[in-house]
């Protein structure tokens, strides 16, 4: 794993030579070594069809490329950081959440709106934005962001997670997702204001809750 964590707002990345990173622009605080930031136009392992596809989707979050011999710093915002390991599989997560990820991942765009969940309803109708979502998937690691900081719920064929929209930062494993309303859900239980969301996943995975309604 690259990524090692300092405090809950920063993480510490080991460059080799041969292998990549990927972050946020602006995101690097510090580093040491000979290490060489430049901007990444090909939208990460994806490639062409990647970029363009965030750039549909409005998740043209710009990137830069970070190779050398060293260690970076990163932090943004003074969010809380949490790093995810993958060992084959895939993370869905937005695309501003993503502070920096293993070059090794490949990445790509998937549209959600056909799965009737988390980006379909919940993007396009509470927080205003597309019916798209960032995936990554392979074998390292990823620092993602969020407020307040994040807990790792797992979600089991038994026992289906429901989570306040709002409060949704990524998942990955075998997971669907559906989105219901229920009338004085969020009065009773959830926050803020309007028309009452549960956001329900099932099957096989986990899904990675921050400790916060507020959006990046």
């Amino acid at each position: 794993m690259p990524f090692r964590e300092i405090n809950s707002k920063m993480v510490e990345a080991t460059v080799q030579p041969g292998t990549k990173i990927f972050s946020q622009r602006g995101a690097m605080l510090a580093y040491k070594g000979e290490v060489s930031f430049t901007p990444n136009l090909q939208g990460g392992q994806g490639g062409l069809a990647s970029m363009i596809g965030r750039r549909v989707a409005g998740e043209a979050t710009p990137l830069m490329t970070v190779e050398g011999s060293g260690t970076v710093l990163f932090g943004h915002g003074g969010h809380h950081i949490q790093v995810i390991s993958l060992s084959g599989d895939t993370l869905y997560v937005e695309a501003d959440r993503l502070l920096a990820f293993d070059g090794t991942l490949q990445q790509g765009t998937m549209f959600m709106g056909s799965q009737g969940g988390v980006m379909g309803m919940v993007r396009g109708q509470v927080s205003g934005q597309g019916l798209f979502t960032t995936t990554l998937k392979g074998h390292g690691a990823v620092a993602v962001m969020a407020h307040g900081g994040v807990i790792e719920v797992p979600i089991t064929p038994q026992r289906p997670v429901h989570v306040d929209p709002q409060a949704y930062v990524a998942h990955h494993g075998d997971v669907r997702n559906k989105l219901s309303t229920a009338l004085g859900w969020r009065d009773m239980v959830g926050r803020g204001s309007g028309e009452a969301f549960q956001l329900e996943l099932s099957g096989s995975g986990a899904v990675y809750v921050q400790a916060s309604e507020e959006k990046l």
